[in-house]
Protein backbone atom coordinates (compact mmCIF):
# COMPACT_ATOMS: atom_id res chain seq x y z
CA UNK A 1 0.00 0.00 0.00
CA UNK A 2 1.13 3.66 -0.67
CA UNK A 3 0.78 6.84 0.92
CA UNK A 4 0.67 10.33 -1.61
CA UNK A 5 2.04 13.83 0.68
CA UNK A 6 1.45 17.34 -0.48
CA UNK A 7 3.54 20.40 0.36
CA UNK A 8 2.70 23.35 2.47
CA UNK A 9 3.77 27.00 2.18
CA UNK A 10 7.55 27.81 1.13
CA UNK A 11 7.80 25.03 -1.54
CA UNK A 12 6.63 27.31 -3.87
CA UNK A 13 9.03 28.81 -7.03
CA UNK A 14 8.00 30.49 -10.36
CA UNK A 15 7.69 28.27 -13.17
CA UNK A 16 6.48 25.19 -10.71
CA UNK A 17 4.27 22.70 -12.67
CA UNK A 18 4.93 24.54 -16.29
CA UNK A 19 5.76 21.55 -17.72
CA UNK A 20 2.80 19.68 -16.79
CA UNK A 21 0.82 22.82 -18.47
CA UNK A 22 2.68 22.82 -21.69
CA UNK A 23 2.50 19.34 -22.18
CA UNK A 24 -1.26 18.02 -20.95
CA UNK A 25 -4.96 19.32 -21.17
CA UNK A 26 -5.84 17.78 -17.66
CA UNK A 27 -3.22 20.14 -16.12
CA UNK A 28 -4.67 22.88 -18.48
CA UNK A 29 -8.50 21.77 -17.48
CA UNK A 30 -7.35 21.41 -13.73
CA UNK A 31 -5.97 25.49 -14.10
CA UNK A 32 -8.75 26.92 -15.45
CA UNK A 33 -11.23 25.29 -13.01
CA UNK A 34 -9.52 26.82 -10.07
CA UNK A 35 -9.08 30.55 -11.84
CA UNK A 36 -12.80 30.37 -12.53
CA UNK A 37 -13.89 29.44 -8.77
CA UNK A 38 -11.12 31.89 -7.27
CA UNK A 39 -11.22 34.51 -9.90
CA UNK A 40 -7.75 34.98 -9.45
CA UNK A 41 -5.57 35.33 -12.66
CA UNK A 42 -3.06 31.61 -11.03
CA UNK A 43 -2.18 31.35 -14.26
CA UNK A 44 0.42 34.68 -14.42
CA UNK A 45 1.33 34.22 -10.60
CA UNK A 46 2.32 30.27 -11.08
CA UNK A 47 4.21 31.04 -14.62
CA UNK A 48 5.16 34.54 -14.55
CA UNK A 49 5.21 36.42 -11.26
CA UNK A 50 6.00 39.62 -13.12
CA UNK A 51 3.94 41.16 -10.10
CA UNK A 52 5.34 39.67 -6.94
CA UNK A 53 2.61 38.21 -5.91
CA UNK A 54 3.45 34.31 -5.55
CA UNK A 55 5.03 35.10 -1.82
CA UNK A 56 2.80 36.98 -0.38
CA UNK A 57 0.41 34.55 1.77
CA UNK A 58 -3.24 35.15 0.56
CA UNK A 59 -1.80 34.19 -3.12
CA UNK A 60 1.15 31.65 -2.54
CA UNK A 61 -1.64 28.80 -0.54
CA UNK A 62 -3.86 28.72 -3.54
CA UNK A 63 -1.00 28.97 -6.13
CA UNK A 64 1.03 25.73 -4.09
CA UNK A 65 -2.67 24.18 -4.38
CA UNK A 66 -3.14 24.61 -8.15
CA UNK A 67 0.26 23.26 -8.95
CA UNK A 68 0.09 20.39 -7.21
CA UNK A 69 -3.67 19.09 -8.33
CA UNK A 70 -2.18 19.96 -11.98
CA UNK A 71 0.42 17.58 -11.97
CA UNK A 72 -1.82 14.75 -9.14
CA UNK A 73 -4.51 15.18 -12.01
CA UNK A 74 -2.04 14.24 -15.02
CA UNK A 75 -0.30 11.56 -12.86
CA UNK A 76 -3.78 10.10 -12.10
CA UNK A 77 -5.07 10.28 -15.96
CA UNK A 78 -1.60 9.32 -17.58
CA UNK A 79 0.40 7.03 -15.22
CA UNK A 80 -0.70 3.48 -12.93
CA UNK A 81 1.53 5.47 -10.34
CA UNK A 82 -1.72 5.89 -8.49
CA UNK A 83 -3.45 3.07 -8.64
CA UNK A 84 -5.86 1.15 -6.10
CA UNK A 85 -2.64 0.41 -3.35
CA UNK A 86 -3.19 3.98 -2.45
CA UNK A 87 -4.18 3.50 1.15
CA UNK A 88 -3.18 7.09 2.68
CA UNK A 89 -3.25 10.89 1.84
CA UNK A 90 -1.85 13.52 3.99
CA UNK A 91 -0.21 17.32 3.71
CA UNK A 92 2.10 19.59 5.31
CA UNK A 93 -0.17 22.44 6.47
CA UNK A 94 -2.23 23.96 2.74
CA UNK A 95 -1.16 20.62 1.82
CA UNK A 96 -3.64 18.72 4.17
CA UNK A 97 -6.13 20.64 1.86
CA UNK A 98 -4.62 19.50 -1.32
CA UNK A 99 -5.22 16.17 0.03
CA UNK A 100 -8.64 16.61 1.00
CA UNK A 101 -9.45 17.67 -2.72
CA UNK A 102 -7.16 14.81 -4.39
CA UNK A 103 -8.71 12.06 -2.27
CA UNK A 104 -12.02 13.53 -3.31
CA UNK A 105 -13.16 14.15 0.25
CA UNK A 106 -13.86 17.75 -1.16
CA UNK A 107 -15.03 18.63 -4.58
CA UNK A 108 -11.83 20.47 -6.42
CA UNK A 109 -14.31 23.60 -6.41
CA UNK A 110 -14.95 23.48 -2.82
CA UNK A 111 -11.20 23.02 -2.08
CA UNK A 112 -10.25 25.81 -4.30
CA UNK A 113 -12.71 28.32 -2.29
CA UNK A 114 -11.60 28.01 1.19
CA UNK A 115 -8.07 27.92 0.49
CA UNK A 116 -8.29 30.94 -1.14
CA UNK A 117 -10.14 31.95 2.14
CA UNK A 118 -7.52 30.54 4.40
CA UNK A 119 -4.65 32.49 2.52
CA UNK A 120 -6.75 35.68 2.86
CA UNK A 121 -7.26 34.82 6.62
CA UNK A 122 -3.68 34.10 7.33
CA UNK A 123 -2.51 37.17 5.29
CA UNK A 124 -4.42 39.57 7.15
CA UNK A 125 -4.66 37.81 10.37
CA UNK A 126 -1.58 39.76 12.10
CA UNK A 127 -0.48 43.94 11.76
CA UNK A 128 3.27 43.40 9.42
CA UNK A 129 5.94 42.69 11.25
CA UNK A 130 4.67 42.08 14.51
CA UNK A 131 5.15 38.40 14.58
CA UNK A 132 7.02 36.24 12.78
CA UNK A 133 9.02 32.70 12.68
CA UNK A 134 12.18 31.11 12.42
CA UNK A 135 13.81 27.94 11.41
CA UNK A 136 15.86 25.64 14.35
CA UNK A 137 18.60 23.44 12.88
CA UNK A 138 20.13 20.67 15.19
CA UNK A 139 17.87 19.68 17.58
CA UNK A 140 14.21 17.66 18.22
CA UNK A 141 10.94 19.17 19.02
CA UNK A 142 10.77 17.83 22.49
CA UNK A 143 14.45 19.72 23.20
CA UNK A 144 13.45 22.63 22.00
CA UNK A 145 10.38 22.41 23.92
CA UNK A 146 12.61 22.56 26.63
CA UNK A 147 14.35 25.48 26.06
CA UNK A 148 11.12 27.10 25.62
CA UNK A 149 9.87 25.99 29.05
CA UNK A 150 12.74 25.89 31.00
CA UNK A 151 13.67 30.15 29.87
CA UNK A 152 10.15 31.16 29.58
CA UNK A 153 9.89 31.90 26.73
CA UNK A 154 6.63 33.22 25.06
CA UNK A 155 7.52 31.05 21.91
CA UNK A 156 5.28 28.00 20.04
CA UNK A 157 6.60 25.36 17.91
CA UNK A 158 5.04 25.52 14.53
CA UNK A 159 6.13 22.98 12.78
CA UNK A 160 7.41 19.80 13.93
CA UNK A 161 9.08 19.12 10.47
CA UNK A 162 11.78 15.99 11.10
CA UNK A 163 14.38 15.32 14.20
CA UNK A 164 17.17 18.05 13.47
CA UNK A 165 14.13 21.26 11.93
CA UNK A 166 11.71 22.77 13.94
CA UNK A 167 9.89 25.97 13.41
CA UNK A 168 9.05 28.00 16.16
CA UNK A 169 6.58 31.33 15.95
CA UNK A 170 5.85 34.18 18.56
CA UNK A 171 5.91 38.05 18.53
CA UNK A 172 8.61 39.17 16.40
CA UNK A 173 10.62 40.83 18.96
CA UNK A 174 10.67 37.40 20.85
CA UNK A 175 12.07 35.57 17.96
CA UNK A 176 14.45 38.33 16.95
CA UNK A 177 16.23 38.42 20.53
CA UNK A 178 16.11 34.75 21.34
CA UNK A 179 18.65 34.15 18.77
CA UNK A 180 21.63 33.92 20.49
CA UNK A 181 20.01 31.97 23.61
CA UNK A 182 18.99 29.16 21.37
CA UNK A 183 22.48 29.14 19.59
CA UNK A 184 24.33 28.95 23.24
CA UNK A 185 21.67 25.41 23.60
CA UNK A 186 23.63 24.19 21.04
CA UNK A 187 21.08 24.63 18.13
CA UNK A 188 23.50 24.38 14.51
CA UNK A 189 21.35 27.17 13.13
CA UNK A 190 18.84 29.91 13.95
CA UNK A 191 17.18 31.10 10.72
CA UNK A 192 14.74 33.80 10.51
CA UNK A 193 12.08 32.89 7.84
CA UNK A 194 10.12 35.80 5.60
CA UNK A 195 7.16 35.12 6.56
CA UNK A 196 3.92 37.69 6.98
CA UNK A 197 3.17 36.03 10.38
CA UNK A 198 3.08 33.56 13.36
CA UNK A 199 1.51 30.42 11.35
CA UNK A 200 0.48 27.50 13.18
CA UNK A 201 0.47 29.79 16.66
CA UNK A 202 -2.28 31.46 18.79
CA UNK A 203 -1.54 34.37 16.70
CA UNK A 204 -3.87 32.78 14.00
CA UNK A 205 -6.75 31.76 16.76
CA UNK A 206 -9.34 35.05 15.21
CA UNK A 207 -8.36 33.73 11.78
CA UNK A 208 -8.58 29.86 12.50
CA UNK A 209 -12.13 30.62 14.31
CA UNK A 210 -13.24 32.75 10.88
CA UNK A 211 -12.46 29.63 9.00
CA UNK A 212 -13.67 27.09 11.45
CA UNK A 213 -17.61 28.15 10.72
CA UNK A 214 -16.61 28.50 6.56
CA UNK A 215 -14.89 24.65 7.11
CA UNK A 216 -18.32 23.17 9.18
CA UNK A 217 -20.18 24.20 5.86
CA UNK A 218 -17.94 22.05 3.34
CA UNK A 219 -19.50 18.88 1.94
CA UNK A 220 -17.23 15.68 3.12
CA UNK A 221 -17.82 13.17 1.02
CA UNK A 222 -17.24 9.27 1.68
CA UNK A 223 -14.69 6.69 0.15
CA UNK A 224 -11.41 4.47 1.41
CA UNK A 225 -8.55 6.80 1.41
CA UNK A 226 -7.23 7.79 4.77
CA UNK A 227 -6.28 11.13 5.99
CA UNK A 228 -3.54 11.36 8.39
CA UNK A 229 -3.87 15.02 10.48
CA UNK A 230 -1.71 17.77 10.96
CA UNK A 231 -3.60 18.63 14.12
CA UNK A 232 -3.63 15.16 15.90
CA UNK A 233 -1.32 12.93 13.59
CA UNK A 234 -3.73 10.20 13.55
CA UNK A 235 -5.40 8.38 10.62
CA UNK A 236 -9.19 8.70 9.89
CA UNK A 237 -11.83 7.63 7.82
CA UNK A 238 -14.01 9.60 9.58
CA UNK A 239 -15.42 13.00 8.12
CA UNK A 240 -16.22 14.33 10.93
CA UNK A 241 -12.92 13.91 12.65
CA UNK A 242 -11.05 15.25 9.45
CA UNK A 243 -13.36 18.19 9.81
CA UNK A 244 -12.74 19.00 13.45
CA UNK A 245 -9.10 18.41 12.97
CA UNK A 246 -9.13 20.48 9.78
CA UNK A 247 -10.99 23.32 11.94
CA UNK A 248 -7.94 23.35 14.64
CA UNK A 249 -5.16 23.17 12.26
CA UNK A 250 -3.97 26.51 11.52
CA UNK A 251 -3.19 27.75 15.02
CA UNK A 252 -1.80 24.41 16.20
CA UNK A 253 1.30 22.29 15.64
CA UNK A 254 1.89 20.97 12.76
CA UNK A 255 3.29 17.00 13.52
CA UNK A 256 4.66 16.20 10.59
CA UNK A 257 7.42 13.99 12.47
CA UNK A 258 4.22 11.75 14.45
CA UNK A 259 2.67 11.65 10.98
CA UNK A 260 5.80 9.77 9.31
CA UNK A 261 5.98 7.62 12.25
CA UNK A 262 2.06 7.02 11.94
CA UNK A 263 2.45 5.45 8.62
CA UNK A 264 5.41 3.41 10.09
CA UNK A 265 2.92 2.21 12.66
CA UNK A 266 0.29 1.29 9.72
CA UNK A 267 2.75 -0.47 8.34
CA UNK A 268 3.34 1.60 5.25
CA UNK A 269 6.05 1.43 2.94
CA UNK A 270 5.86 3.51 -0.35
CA UNK A 271 5.15 7.32 -0.14
CA UNK A 272 4.42 9.57 -3.38
CA UNK A 273 4.93 13.34 -2.64
CA UNK A 274 3.29 15.42 -5.56
CA UNK A 275 4.04 19.37 -5.92
CA UNK A 276 6.12 21.69 -6.33
CA UNK A 277 9.94 21.02 -5.21
CA UNK A 278 11.14 18.02 -3.15
CA UNK A 279 10.82 19.30 0.48
CA UNK A 280 8.80 16.67 1.97
CA UNK A 281 11.13 13.73 0.29
CA UNK A 282 14.13 15.58 2.35
CA UNK A 283 11.88 15.64 5.71
CA UNK A 284 10.91 12.23 5.78
CA UNK A 285 14.16 10.74 4.63
CA UNK A 286 15.51 12.64 7.85
CA UNK A 287 12.58 10.66 10.22
CA UNK A 288 12.92 7.26 8.38
CA UNK A 289 14.87 5.32 6.45
CA UNK A 290 11.70 2.66 5.87
CA UNK A 291 10.02 3.83 3.19
CA UNK A 292 10.54 3.88 -0.88
CA UNK A 293 10.05 7.75 -1.69
CA UNK A 294 9.18 9.07 -4.93
CA UNK A 295 8.80 12.98 -5.62
CA UNK A 296 6.71 14.22 -8.84
CA UNK A 297 7.66 17.47 -9.70
CA UNK A 298 8.45 17.36 -13.15
CA UNK A 299 7.32 15.14 -16.42
CA UNK A 300 11.08 14.39 -16.87
CA UNK A 301 10.27 12.20 -12.97
CA UNK A 302 7.69 10.11 -14.93
CA UNK A 303 7.65 7.07 -16.86
CA UNK A 304 4.39 8.09 -18.96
Amino acid sequence: MSCVVFPGQGSQYVGMSRDFWDNYDIAKKTLKEIEDYTKIDLKKIIFDDSDGKLNITKYTQISIFAASMMIFKTVKENSNILNSSINVMMGHSLGEYTSLACADKLSLKDCSLILKKRGELMHNAVEPNKSGMAALIGKDAKQIEDIIQTNNLDLEIANDNSPMQVVISGNIEEIMKNKDLFLKKNVKKYIVLNVSAAFHSKFMSDAEKDLSSEIEKLDFRTNGINIISNYTSEISNNNSIIKNSLKKQMSNRVRWVESIKKLEEIGEKTIIEIGPNKVLSGLINRISKNFDIKSINEITELDL
